[in-house]
């Protein structure tokens, strides 16, 4: 057995304030909210976008596994783990928290998201 293979096996912890998001759109083609195909060579404003929280570090104090999360993707770095692409990226590069656990709380904004 190759030693690839055993790390393949390990389970991951995350480290000190960084966070593993999942996406939710694949890279490339992407469709408006009226069905438009829009190609992944259009150009586009600076767009943040919504993944999902797979695993945080020790040090996170804001989100949670499960939780859905804005972040910029042009300040990412991505990683493959066991044939899954993911995001890893800095508690602070994080810019909102959406969360069943939030709802009711004071600095909620009350918008749906």
């Amino acid at each position: 057995m190759s030693q690839n293979a055993t790390h393949d096996k390990l389970p991951i912890r995350m480290l000190h304030d960084r966070v593993l998001v999942r996406t939710d759109i694949p890279e490339g083609e992407r469709r408006s909210s009226g069905g438009i195909v829009i190609p992944a060579t259009a150009a586009v404003g600076r767009r943040l976008d919504w993944a999902e929280v797979v695993a945080v570090g020790q040090n996170v104090r804001t989100v949670e596994p499960g939780d859905r999360v804005l972040y910029d993707p042009e300040d990412r770095a991505e990683v493959e783990v066991r044939g899954v692409a993911y995001v890893l990226m800095r508690e602070r590069d994080l810019h909102a928290v959406a969360a069943e656990r939030l709802e009711g709380s004071e600095d909620s904004t009350g918008l749906y998201l």
